[in-house]
């Protein structure tokens, strides 16, 4: 399972011209699953995200979690996270989990976010999406957590 986490100011996603989901500060989550994913991946990967001290405290060092600032999170799943470019100039995404598989593990996800307290607004699984979103920092990070 690999989740992409951005840092940001604000953050939004559309589907037919209609926000789905939208945050202020938090994180922006595109999160990605893999055939062996479980959820053993999903707690841990969850359970990681919210513990991560990514926000600035008073000495301006990356001192605090996401609980700490009150900060909210806008989760969209995101096959392409597992897109291969090895080979040729087209992706292949066979390292991504069937739809079937990756919903229901990218709703566990989400679930376990929220058991640590945290407001999680979400895009819509299988749209088409369009993401807005100012980053903060810039801070980006790619975890990962394998079966």
């Amino acid at each position: 399972m690999r989740v992409l986490l951005q840092r940001v100011k604000q953050a939004s996603v559309t589907v037919d011209a209609e926000t789905v989901g939208q945050i202020e500060a938090g994180y922006l989550l595109l999160v990605g699953v893999t055939h062996e994913d479980t959820e053993t991946e999903v707690n841990w990967l969850a359970d990681k995200v919210a513990g991560l001290r990514v926000f600035e405290d008073a000495d301006e060092k990356m001192n605090l979690s996401i609980q700490d600032v009150n900060g909210k999170v806008l989760s969209v799943s995101q096959f392409t996270l597992y897109g291969d470019t090895q080979k040729g100039r087209r992706p292949a995404f066979t390292q991504a989990a069937k739809p079937d598989i990756a919903e229901r593990l990218y709703e566990k996800f989400n679930d376990r976010l929220r058991t640590h307290g945290l407001v999680v607004e979400t895009g819509q699984f299988g749209a088409m999406m369009d993401v807005a979103l100012v980053n903060d920092g810039p801070v980006t990070l790619m975890l990962e957590k394998n079966a």
